[in-house]
């Protein structure tokens, strides 16, 4: 990698074997950009990461790995990471890739675009189910409401014309 960014007019300025000394070098060399692999020995990338971010690095970091798992894009991602690229990419986009990063823009390889769209549009779903509250029947909430007032299971029975065990069904529904 380091012969294949150099012969693409791209300076290294370190390659470091392990997380510590990588950690330490990144401070001092403050590069252009930073490349993690989220699988290395010690500490994983995302760890790294978040050291990183908790240290105020302030230059790009980017993810390049072997990974097309959505859990690690997203979590690289969410974690700071300006870039997500594959090890397998074409010399030239990967270099081009990285020369976007440094200018600024975030850029995932382009075969984890649909990954990442998946990744979203989940999250987007889960939010709107995340709500329990909308998930009760009419019933329920006007017991919850009860309840959230401090009315025994009997009072409730007594005030809505059902019975006591009607009313446990529906807490235990409502829990």
């Amino acid at each position: 990698l380091q012969g294949l960014l150099e012969r693409h007019g791209i300076e290294i300025v370190a390659s470091i074997g392990n997380s510590q000394d990588g950690i330490k070098a990144a401070q001092e060399l403050n590069p252009d950009v930073l490349l993690l692999d989220l699988r290395m020995p010690e500490m994983g990338g995302l760890e790294i990461l978040k050291k990183l971010q908790e240290l105020k690095f302030k230059k790009p970091i980017v993810m390049l790995t072997t990974s097309d798992e959505e859990k690690d894009i997203v979590n690289a991602l969410k974690g700071g990471a300006q870039g997500y690229l594959l090890k397998d990419m074409e010399p030239d986009e990967l270099v081009a890739a990285l020369r976007d990063i440094v200018a600024g823009d975030t850029v995932v390889a382009p075969n984890l675009a649909q990954i990442l769209a998946k990744a979203v549009q989940g999250d987007e779903d889960a939010q709107a189910d995340t709500n329990p509250i909308e998930s009760l029947t009419p019933r329920e909430f006007e017991i919850l409401e009860l309840l959230a007032e401090g009315q025994s299971n009997k009072v409730i029975a007594r005030n809505l014309g059902i019975s006591d065990g009607t009313v446990k069904l529906h807490v235990k529904a409502i829990l």
